[in-house]
């Protein structure tokens, strides 16, 4: 069996290498076509820029910060200072290309209770938003602050559900720009004579971002389109405080900023506001905080036009990704969304670009700074939407940067068709208070980034989870599948393995890896450090480690009827070969969880957020035994089979 297990993965793992060296050659083939251009891209003053937005992006739809209730946008403000005032948002320390990194942002994961996101080999643990309408396991996990806070969260949810649900075909952001149009009318004569004269310093820039770009070599754009395709998400920053190779890898993980509009009210309300004076107008801003115009298809379109090269679906290797499961939202079998919106977790995102010692350059169309860099965002309800608030401010206190918008760049969001360099790209200025939704399947075919602003930045970034596998009553049950081939004497309290058919004891055992790597050591690496805000998954998870010490024990009996002389030869033989892999398997991931939480990054932590190489056995609980020396019952196994 073992002989055909191996077998099999080998040729698993010749596909996968053949495929990784297809796509390197497809990637190498486009960034060869391209050279040393940039793409074009189009923000809201470029001619052209409504008609690139309907026909490559009509998924992408904007709600002005004017056209939600000022009750809200109150509420959700003081909620997310209170999080950063209680010390609630922290970077998470990502797994990349077997390297660990931390995030630029920090973050915090909220949501239904029981609900985890996993994102980079991380899983977050979300602190749940006490809703009025849904009872949460222990009211008291929390204080009334950070209660009060969460349910603001829940509030801003449930209105981001219903305005979702309510978008017609054609909704985005076309209502919100008519209703300015319209209100814009009498200037237009004026803003044409400004955009002249901004496009000649916007050309400007952009000449001196390429001439700093210019000593990039073929092999560094390689690379980061590699990144693009294999870790679609969240979690890794432009800065390059870590040293040049996590710079690479770190997109800094607004994962998930979407847009959303609603079609008439919207765009009446934000045309009115206009009129009031209190919906800033559209204008894209260099890094010395002057209004200039995007780059648009009139400096580069020339150039650009002249690449013949199309790309098929036979020659798409993001869509190659999807397929393989590396780096996209779609799980297996994938979910897909159907029926009303609901957004089961958000994920919180601060980041002050001040306190950043270098942002990296966008590197394909010259946008500028990324907070965040181009991703796809990862573990997501295939077709499900995204939403995003953003909120930017001066400081803690609150203060809001509207009112110093004339000194300084704002933020925005890019997006790009994926591996495409034909399409123009789209930029959108992001005011405080502005929301935006992506819809359909716009986060599978499209990238998108974040670009910073002058100023510190909240974001909440909801999203539909695919918890099939994410959920505490999914791990919960698996334990029972498990727990209930156990029997305890109740008399002696020793214990017996009810079942022994091979297929039985290999289901054990891999609940047995599932329950320790993909969710304790997530918990002990990362995840408690939440518990001295919110105590809600403390019970939960001693629990679980109640659990896997029985599974645990369960291990040691099937070694045991393992080698049981009396076995039967060819059975014995099977339940050999299955325990053996299990037990490698959890050997090797045990070593890389110690090696992760003893690396010299997570060193660097403060011992409140720094990762527990927790042994499990004897910690609680001094009268159990020592944990079994995994090595050794390998060998063990391994000695057997080599007898029969």
């Amino acid at each position: 069996m073992r002989a055909r297990q191996c077998k099999h993965n080998s040729r698993n793992m010749k596909r996968s290498g053949d495929s990784e060296g297809e796509k390197r050659r497809k990637r190498r083939r486009l960034l060869q076509e391209l050279g040393d251009q940039k793409i074009p891209f189009l923000g809201p003053s470029d001619r052209g820029f409504q008609q690139l937005w309907d026909s490559s992006y009509s998924g992408l739809v904007l709600r002005r910060s004017c056209s939600l209730p000022a009750e809200l946008h109150g509420r959700v403000q003081a909620a997310l200072l209170t999080l950063r005032r209680k010390g609630c948002l922290l970077k998470d320390l990502v797994r990349v290309r077997d390297r660990d990194v931390f995030t630029a942002v920090s973050r915090a994961l909220l949501g239904e209770p029981g609900h985890t996101y996993r994102y980079l080999d991380t899983r977050l643990f979300a602190i749940p938003w006490h809703s009025e309408d849904a009872e949460v396991k222990g009211q008291n996990c929390c204080d009334p602050d950070l209660r009060a806070a969460c349910r603001a969260l829940w509030e801003l949810n449930t209105f981001f559900c219903s305005d979702v649900s309510q978008l017609k075909e054609g909704d985005r952001l076309t209502q919100c720009a008519k209703a300015e149009a319209e209100a814009k009318q009498g200037e237009e004569g004026d803003t044409e004579s400004k955009h002249s004269e901004d496009s000649k310093n916007s050309e400007g820039g952009d000449s001196e971002s390429r001439q700093s770009e210019e000593g990039d070599t073929e092999s560094k754009h390689s690379e980061e389109w590699d990144v693009e395709s294999k870790h679609s998400d969240e979690g890794c920053s432009g800065s390059k405080q870590e040293g040049e190779w996590e710079a690479e890898f770190k997109q800094s993980g607004e994962e998930g900023e979407s847009l959303q509009v609603k079609p008439s009210e919207a765009g009446a309300a934000a045309g009115a506001a206009h009129s009031e004076g209190k919906c800033p107008t559209w204008t894209t801003k260099a890094a010395g905080g002057a209004e200039t115009e995007p780059v648009g298809l009139g400096a580069q379109e020339k150039p650009v036009a002249q690449l013949k090269h199309s790309l098929s679906d036979s020659h798409n290797p993001d869509k190659e990704e999807h397929t393989s499961g590396q780096g996209c939202s779609q799980p297996s079998p994938p979910q897909v969304c159907t029926g009303p919106v609901k957004f089961n977790v958000t994920l919180l995102n601060y980041m002050d670009p001040a306190a950043m010692s270098q942002l990296k350059e966008e590197p394909y169309f010259g946008m500028g700074k990324m907070a965040v860099g181009w991703h796809h965002d990862e573990n997501l309800v295939t077709h499900s939407p995204v939403a995003v608030y953003s909120y930017s401010c001066h400081d803690d206190k609150g203060e809001s940067s509207e009112g110093g918008s004339g000194e300084k760049a704002c933020w925005r969001v890019g997006l790009k068709v994926a591996w495409d360099i034909h399409t123009p790209g789209l930029t959108l200025p992001l005011e405080s208070g502005d929301c935006y939704y992506m819809r359909d399947d716009l986060n599978s075919t499209h990238q998108h980034c974040v670009l910073a602003g002058d100023s510190a930045r909240f974001s909440s970034t909801h999203r539909v989870a695919e918890c099939s596998s994410g959920t505490l009553t999914y791990i919960q049950s698996r334990c029972q599948e498990a727990l209930s081939n156990l029997h305890t004497d109740p008399e002696t309290g020793s214990h017996s393995l009810l079942g022994l058919l091979p297929t039985t004891l290999q289901h054990c055992e891999e609940i047995h890896n599932e329950v320790e790597f993909e969710w304790l050591r997530q918990y002990w690496f990362q995840g408690q450090r939440y518990a001295r805000f919110c105590s809600w998954w403390t019970r939960p998870m001693e629990q679980l480690e109640k659990d896997w010490r029985l599974m645990e024990t369960m291990t040691m009996l099937f070694l045991a009827t393992v080698e049981e002389e009396g076995q039967a030869g060819e059975g014995r033989r099977e339940m050999a070969e299955i325990l053996l892999s299990a037990l490698t398997d959890r050997h090797q991931q045990r070593q890389t969880w110690r090696d992760r939480c003893h690396s010299s990054l997570a060193q660097t932590l403060p011992p409140e957020e720094a990762p527990v190489d927790r042994p499990f056995w004897g910690v609680d609980d001094p009268s159990m035994p020592l944990p079994f020396d995994l090595a050794d019952i390998i060998n063990r196994v391994e000695s057997l089979l080599w007898r029969m």
